[in-house]
């Protein structure tokens, strides 16, 4: 018995110590991957706040490429963190971290940096014809947009936060049950089908019912479609953590996943050049228009299990850059885009080429973003906690480290 004991007590050190350092690295180039994104959205020809006059083709594919999975790839990574999260935490404790850490820099950055991102979106809409009325005028058409979709009217890319937040309570009665007896049964029964190969792909089916049964009603980007679509995302990545089957069923089916979303992929690129005029804020009204949001949903569901595949593989390790990236993550999603705007406010106005303003615009705003974390953010005490990061203090081996998806990447475990 004694024996029995210690060693229990040995595993239970060791799946406490050992990270899963692949999900900060994950949470570190996610955060760079939209910082990419919102750069080339200024050359993509689709009306962004401040937009070049030419656009490119490339952009956009490559845009078209990353859309369907970039974000459920971050609310999944950050579901993740919930489950390590809830391990340590109750349920109070949870929320409080989750205020403090969630909505605080969301607060801070829409009422900060939202109305520099307003006046800069109002003023070149404005010098280019495409918007006739006042900045007040403005502002009010912003506020007069319904929930959710009022996060990203007015806080701008603050609406990743604004969703996290809420699903992190949403959802929080669902964790907590799910970490009961009657839970965990079902867990495992859920984990049973990652066991037959491709299982894994049956997630589909729940994701496919919340896009295609809301998408009709609520089509446009940020409204509530897309609030419950990407929530579904944040329940399956805790749920993927809670049986060591799931991560099992993700390594092993990788090649199923990417030759899946591949054909997705291609299907549903076929469909928009062969339609021409297919708009992803409109409301789908035919069979072809429910098919493409289907393929929509595989090719996301595809793509973002094989990433995260991908990650197991190959980024498990710590490393001196991924401490740091941790670090800034957080403030630096904050500061990224009115950065970027306020930059690209002038450069779209130069007379060179798309690919000279791309790069200047990359270089340029990655270097004053992490700029203002380096000299400002992360020295000034009040800047630091209402930008959501933790305040100096010795570090523990079981505690996570700063990152944007909250709760951190979590230790080791078998249910």
């Amino acid at each position: 018995m004694q024996v029995q004991v210690v060693s229990q007590q040995i595993k239970d050190t060791a799946n406490i110590a050992v990270r899963l350092y692949y999900l900060d690295w994950l949470r570190v180039l996610a955060t760079l991957g939209v910082f990419l994104f919102h750069v080339s959205n200024v050359f993509n020809g689709a009306g962004f706040e401040v937009a070049n006059a030419e656009s490119s083709d490339v952009i956009l594919a490559f845009q078209a490429f990353f859309f369907p999975w970039g974000m459920p790839l971050f609310f999944l990574v950050a579901g993740a963190g919930s489950w390590f999260a809830l391990r340590r935490r109750t349920a109070g404790q949870f929320t409080r971290e989750r205020t403090f850490r969630v909505l605080v820099p969301f607060f801070t950055g829409t009422i900060l940096l939202g109305p520099i991102q307003l006046y800069l979106s109002w003023s070149h809409r404005s010098a280019s014809g495409a918007f006739g009325g006042t900045f007040v005028q403005f502002v009010a058409e912003r506020l007069a947009y319904p929930f959710p979709k009022i996060l990203a009217a007015v806080g701008y890319h603050m609406w990743f936060l604004g969703f996290l937040f809420f699903y992190s309570l949403l959802a929080l009665p669902l964790f907590v049950w799910l970490k009961s007896k009657t839970g965990r049964r079902v867990i495992s029964r859920l984990a049973g089908l990652g066991e037959r190969r491709g299982g894994i792909l049956l997630f589909v089916l729940p994701l496919a019912a919340v896009r295609l049964g809301l998408q009709p009603f609520f089509p446009t980007l940020q409204s509530w479609a897309e609030f419950f679509y990407l929530g579904s995302f944040f329940v399956l990545g805790y749920l993927l953590y809670s049986d060591e089957r799931f991560s099992l069923a993700v390594r092993r089916d990788w090649p199923i996943m990417v030759a899946v979303g591949s054909v997705a992929l291609l299907v549903g690129a076929a469909i928009s050049i062969a339609t021409g005029d297919l708009d992803i804020e409109a409301a789908p009204s035919t069979l072809l228009g429910f098919a493409w949001w289907a393929l929509f949903v595989i090719c996301g569901w595809c793509w973002t299990a094989f990433v995260l595949s991908l990650a197991m593989r190959y980024l498990d390790r710590d490393s001196k850059v991924l401490r740091n990236g941790q670090t800034a993550s957080l403030p630096f999603f904050v500061v990224h885009q009115p950065v970027i705007l306020a930059i690209a406010y002038f450069v779209v106005q130069w007379d060179a080429g798309v690919l000279t303003k791309l790069v200047i615009l990359v270089l340029s705003a990655l270097a004053v973003s992490l700029g203002l974390y380096q000299f400002v953010i992360s020295r000034v005490g009040l800047l630091r906690a209402m930008f959501g990061m933790k305040t100096p203090a010795k570090p523990l081996i079981a505690e996570p480290q700063e990152g944007l998806a909250v709760g951190g990447a979590g230790t080791l475990s078998s249910s």
